[in-house]
């Protein structure tokens, strides 16, 4: 059976400065890894008819998403984040 690549998610809205840094943040660690970041305007998608990710995070944006999992908000918790990933690697 093979690996299934790690999803990461980053959740954003317009005009949010901590948004940038967190998109820098999983650059830096995610690129070297070759982990691709999906990222997700709430506010998009709530009026794309999908208003879930607003209602539950919209209050804590950037949310980092692993797996579908709530990894962190607010800033890229990244030791965690790089141990994650690695530990994932190694399964």
């Amino acid at each position: 059976m093979g690996l299934t690549a790690p999803r990461i998610e980053l959740l954003v809205r317009a005009g949010c400065a901590a948004c940038g840094r967190a998109r820098e943040d999983l650059a830096r660690i995610c690129g070297p890894l070759d982990v691709p970041v999906t990222e997700v305007d709430v506010d998009e998608a709530a009026a794309a008819g999908d208003g879930e990710p607003r209602a539950e995070y919209g209050d804590r944006l950037p949310v980092v998403l692993l797996d579908g999992e709530e990894h962190s908000y607010w800033e890229v918790d990244a030791p965690r984040l790089l141990a994650d990933l690695r530990s994932r690697a190694k399964a």
